[in-house]
């Protein structure tokens, strides 16, 4: 992680915090708010002491209540609350998908350097991680080269996200009501909300809170192994299939409400409705991804 990143991410997760209504009146003690945002007492402290010196709290023997209103000043730039593994993933999913990137496509490390504004070394280690997939091939004195996707590969890779997302549905069905996971459901329910209303003009967008959804739900089983094959899932399921630009608006609004029957059946705790929602989202999107292989060969 790049310096200071959870505190910053944390920051900003108070700052929405106070800006939303959520902290009002007296603030709850440093344990409780370690609770909600799942970060250590250490973090917490450090967030509490800047929103103190920034005056969104105020503190007078021992009680801290809200301060001035939030603005948008306040927070810290996304580029500072992000890993720089997870920045220089998503800049290059960016590029990959409004570049129309297609197999055969040369990558030179130095210009996606330059273009993304990080080091080279970065942007090395990703196309090393990455390689192991088969999706990026080294070649000698000459860079990297993106081989692309078969349809084999395609779907076994889709049976295993199926398997790892029904287990985590599950398992987040069970958390208990002070599990911050239902918070953070909450606020990307809104999120679709906005975004739905948005749709003429942000469909675009739809990737991103797509990626955000099943990164929360796989949050419920916290596995090393789950989160890095997440990566390749992330690479394939938001971005490749959008390669097919046909009906995108339509699709990204149907997937949209797709996510909110999904996150009603999740809210609802009741597993067989989980279930339903989780397998019919998944096979809609395993159908957009076999259309996008078809047309991407054509």
């Amino acid at each position: 992680m790049r310096t200071d990143t959870v505190y910053k991410k944390a920051f900003n997760r108070a700052a929405s915090m106070l800006r939303d209504g959520q902290l009002t009146g007296d603030l709850p003690s440093e344990n409780e708010l370690r609770r909600q945002m799942g970060v250590s007492r250490t973090t917490v402290r450090k967030v509490l002491g800047e929103l103190a010196h920034r005056e969104l709290i105020a503190e007078r023997s021992g009680v801290r209540t809200a301060g001035r209103p939030v603005e948008d000043s306040d927070y810290y730039p996304d580029a500072e609350t992000t890993s720089r593994a997870k920045h220089v993933e998503q800049q290059f999913m960016e590029w990959m998908l409004r570049g129309d990137t297609r197999p055969g496509t040369s990558i030179n490390e130095l210009e996606l350097a330059r273009q993304f504004g990080v080091a080279t070394n970065g942007i090395r280690e990703f196309l090393i991680r990455f390689s192991r997939f088969g999706l990026l091939e080294k070649r000698p004195n000459t860079g990297w080269l993106f081989k692309g996707f078969t349809e084999d590969f395609a779907l076994e890779l889709f049976e295993i996200r199926v398997m790892f997302e029904l287990r985590s549905a599950h398992l987040f069905s069970r958390q208990p009501d002070t599990s911050p996971l239902w918070e953070k459901l909450a606020v990307l329910k809104i999120a679709h909300t906005e975004l739905l209303k948005r749709i003429e003009s942000r469909f675009h967008d739809f990737s991103g809170l797509d990626n955000r959804f099943h990164r929360l739900i796989n949050e419920a089983s916290p596995n090393r192994f789950i989160d890095d094959f997440y990566d390749i899932i992330s690479f394939i399921f938001h971005y490749h299939y959008q390669w097919n630009k046909h009906d995108e608006k339509q699709r990204n609004q149907a997937a949209i409400l797709e996510h909110l029957a999904y996150i009603d059946a999740l809210e609802s705790r009741d597993p067989e409705r989980i279930k339903r929602a989780c397998r019919a989202h998944l096979g809609s999107a395993r159908e957009t991804l076999m259309r996008s292989l078809i047309v991407f060969d054509e």
